[in-house]
């Protein structure tokens, strides 16, 4: 059975999300943020050496990363669910987003958080950090355009892995900018398997607000 390594309030909530949609069974060891530091317990670096969330274990192997555990989930349990054919076209875009979710998107807006502690230090970064966010958040917007996942009609791990960066988008207040985004967030976080793993995952602050 998998086993997800859960960090309270952070990315492993999609993974559980993921096996929901799936309705795969599976375990949840659960550990807490530092109340003050808001860093994960040293008792994940039994788990893996980075210490980090999410992390899957399953007959004795080990994932770490959101878009390898996706990419692991589907290939050994998805049957062809949630995922494009491999070979086709829009399988490469789904890769893409996958990759896309952790490697390009997400470092503005986790520049824009780290920064914005700093205040007046952060100042001169924080033109080039809004460019940044800009671009990227203008780019899934446009991706959205029509449709109301990012492959099509039919949700797919590509919206699981990019949930993260929609949520926070809206954390900063985005939504207004990049309507496209808000409502894709909406529909996403009204879908029953994520209610279902925000029930069973904890509390969580990028989830719907009512």
């Amino acid at each position: 059975m998998i086993v997800v390594h859960h960090l309270n309030d952070s990315r492993s909530q999609r993974i559980l999300w993921l096996l929901e949609e799936l309705e795969l069974p599976y375990e949840i060891k659960p550990y807490f943020r530092d109340a003050a530091t808001r860093l994960a317990p040293p008792e994940l670096t039994a788990v893996h050496p980075l210490g980090k969330s999410p992390v899957v274990t399953e007959d004795g192997v080990t994932v770490i990363e959101s878009g390898a555990i996706i990419d692991y989930v589907l290939r050994h349990h998805g049957a062809g669910r949630l995922a494009p054919p491999v070979g086709t076209p829009e399988y490469e875009a789904h890769q893409q987003w996958l990759h896309y979710a952790e490697g390009s998107a997400m470092l503005p807006l986790m520049l824009n958080m780290y920064v914005a502690r700093l205040g007046e230090a952060g100042a001169p970064l924080q033109p080039r950090i809004e460019g940044e966010m800009a671009n990227h958040l203008g780019y899934l917007d446009r991706a959205l355009a029509g449709r109301d996942y990012l492959m099509g009609q039919d949700l797919t791990a590509a919206d699981i892995q990019m949930s993260f960066v929609g949520e926070v988008a809206g954390a900063f207040g985005r939504f207004e900018t990049y309507p496209n985004i808000a409502a894709w967030v909406r529909r996403f976080q009204a879908r029953p398997a994520y209610r279902e793993a925000l029930e069973k995952g904890g509390p969580y602050n990028l989830g719907p607000k009512s």
